[in-house]
């Protein structure tokens, strides 16, 4: 379930779009693009996830298209052949690069990738995922190795720190034994 999830592979960047096609034979990528705003973001790099590994290409252009997709050119990456070799692959930015939402615009799925951290049992681990059930928004969290999950409400956060992306929370009693005994 966790597989495709950014956040817990590389803490440190976030995903900005996915390598969609080729474009001509000069090495041009289509990208469809996850992030609001990217064509504000100043980059002269990307990360592509490669096997597992980021790794780092430098942009010679880089043009918004429609909606949610961009083109654009990697130096070094100037044949269809080297091109088609990065198809379907994930692309990332450092999170310094991350645009800060203004606070109206901020939801409960903001907090993945936010450090859980309980009024009593402290530090819980990374959000990885956030998800909505028709009843309710649930966290999911690896603590200490095993996947908890516990529901976004009110009554469990406590507050939200979006400079330190730390989020406290007053889990219900007991839910934590749920998943380790």
């Amino acid at each position: 379930m966790l597989d495709d999830n950014y956040e817990m592979k590389f803490p440190d960047h976030f995903k900005v779009a996915t390598v969609g096609k080729t474009k001509g034979l000069k090495g041009e990528m289509q990208l469809y693009v996850d992030v609001d705003g990217l064509e504000d973001i100043k980059f002269n790099a990307v990360f592509i996830d490669i096997a597992g590994k980021l790794v780092p290409y430098f942009v010679a252009s880089y043009k918004p298209s429609l909606k949610n997709t961009a083109y654009i050119y990697l130096e070094d990456v100037d044949t269809i052949e080297k091109a088609s070799a990065l198809l379907k692959k994930e692309v990332y930015l450092p999170n310094k690069l991350k645009p800060v939402k203004d606070e109206e615009d901020f939801t409960l799925f903001d907090l993945e990738g936010f450090i859980a951290v309980d009024i009593d049992e402290g530090e819980l681990g990374i959000i990885t995922a956030v998800h909505e059930y028709p009843q309710q928004i649930i966290a999911a969290c690896d603590y200490d190795g095993t996947e908890i999950l516990f529901p976004l409400n009110e009554a469990t956060i406590k507050g939200i720190d979006v400079v330190r992306n730390i989020v406290t929370v007053d889990l219900p009693v007991g839910l934590l034994d749920i998943y380790l005994d």
